[in-house]
């Protein structure tokens, strides 16, 4: 008997490189989706092909928990079968058969998908919901080498049809946030990923450590950035080296940015969305140095262009996607006009995706995981 799973990517709104910092993010989880088949395999291996990539690799069950990083697209089900067998679940012989519509690289999520939907294929009884969502992100951290916070696992099991969630990463507790319904979210592909990223993504999370040594000097009580607001900030600031203070500023003014932007979406202050969403982007840009050449013209573009309210990059940076907050009706110029410049500036036809909030991961025909 085959059985299918699907899990979605994401686009984060508002709330970039807070997660890790136990801190607040405002996701959707997308229609764009990871869908992995499991049938039965009588050869006691465990086979695994990606349609995408038009490659497959198999392995004995058995040896699954002696498996070192191969540094490509199997650490993702491999680490996760990793997890799964260290957290008491049996592996066994089957065939996974992976076909996704999240595109790779343009920070949507791509891996967590995979490593959602991969591990409910290869699960023989249900689990709760949260604790697959932490036994993803412990693949992704121990196995293949991200230090990632949990949002893009979380939103990949929790995501709402319709809405978008903001998720406290200290707790792992969640709130539905109902969007206006006059307002679009249109995400912009750069198509490039530059190899800066997976490097600097390390060094901003060994710099946010280091601003909550410096900070705890003063307040003892600081265990991360998420215990770290506006005043205290403020009056330790002068005292902290200027790469972890802005650091340290990006973390504590977006968690901020989130509550605010929480705020306007149940006010239905569409001006005030994007206004966030732009103070977002700056501050990625200039204090925790994330963003590129092509997300700041996008952004730059965007906020230009009638009907549109906000950008901002999206994702880790460094490459990858802006999520844009348009108007009603305004959607099909506003991305005929940013491909038209983005085209004309770099000779690269970006990708465009209208984002509609999905449910988060389920058997394609019954919920697997308990809710």
């Amino acid at each position: 008997m085959e059985r299918a799973f699907r899990a979605p990517g994401r686009v984060n709104l508002i709330g970039e490189h807070t997660d890790y910092n136990l801190g607040f993010v405002c996701p959707i989880a997308l229609d764009l989706e990871c869908v992995v088949t499991s049938s039965r395999s009588t050869d006691g291996r465990l086979h695994v092909y990606t349609e995408t990539l038009q490659k497959a690799g198999d392995w004995d069950p058995g040896e699954i928990p002696n498996l070192s990083p191969a540094h490509d697209w199997t650490d993702y089900v491999i680490g996760v079968a990793r997890e799964l067998i260290a957290a008491g679940y049996s592996v066994g012989s089957q065939k996974l058969r992976i076909r996704s519509t999240v595109p790779e690289g343009a920070g949507l999520s791509s891996s967590a998908s995979l490593e959602v939907a991969s591990a409910l294929a290869m699960l023989g009884r249900p689990i709760d919901k949260l604790e697959l969502a932490k036994l993803c992100q412990r693949a992704e951290r121990g196995f293949v080498g991200v230090p990632s916070g949990i949002m893009d696992q979380y939103v990949a099991v929790f995501g709402e049809r319709g809405a978008a969630i903001e998720v406290d990463c200290r707790s792992l507790t969640h709130k539905v946030v109902r969007l206006p319904p006059n307002v679009e979210i249109v995400a912009v592909n750069t198509m490039v990923k530059h190899a800066l990223g997976q490097s600097a993504y390390k060094d901003r999370v060994r710099e946010c450590a280091a601003a909550v040594d410096a900070i705890r000097a003063r307040h003892p009580q600081v265990k991360n950035l998420r215990d770290v607001d506006g005043a205290m900030f403020r009056e330790v600031e002068a005292s902290l080296p200027e790469v972890v203070r802005k650091r340290a500023r990006h973390v504590v003014s977006e968690d901020e940015r989130v509550e605010a932007f929480v705020a306007a979406c149940a006010a239905g202050d569409r001006r005030k969305m994007g206004e966030l969403f732009v103070a977002s982007h700056r501050s990625l840009q200039f204090d925790y140095e994330v963003s590129c050449e092509e997300l700041d013209f996008l952004v730059d573009k965007a906020i230009g262009i009638e009907g549109v309210y906000g950008a901002r990059m999206t994702g880790g940076g460094f490459g990858g996607c802006t999520v844009n907050l348009v108007g009603p009706g305004a959607a099909a110029r506003f991305e005929t006009e940013i491909a038209t410049r983005y085209r004309g500036r770099f000779g690269v036809e970006p990708q465009i995706y209208q984002c509609r909030p999905s449910a988060g991961a389920s058997e394609v025909v019954a919920l697997w995981v308990v809710r």
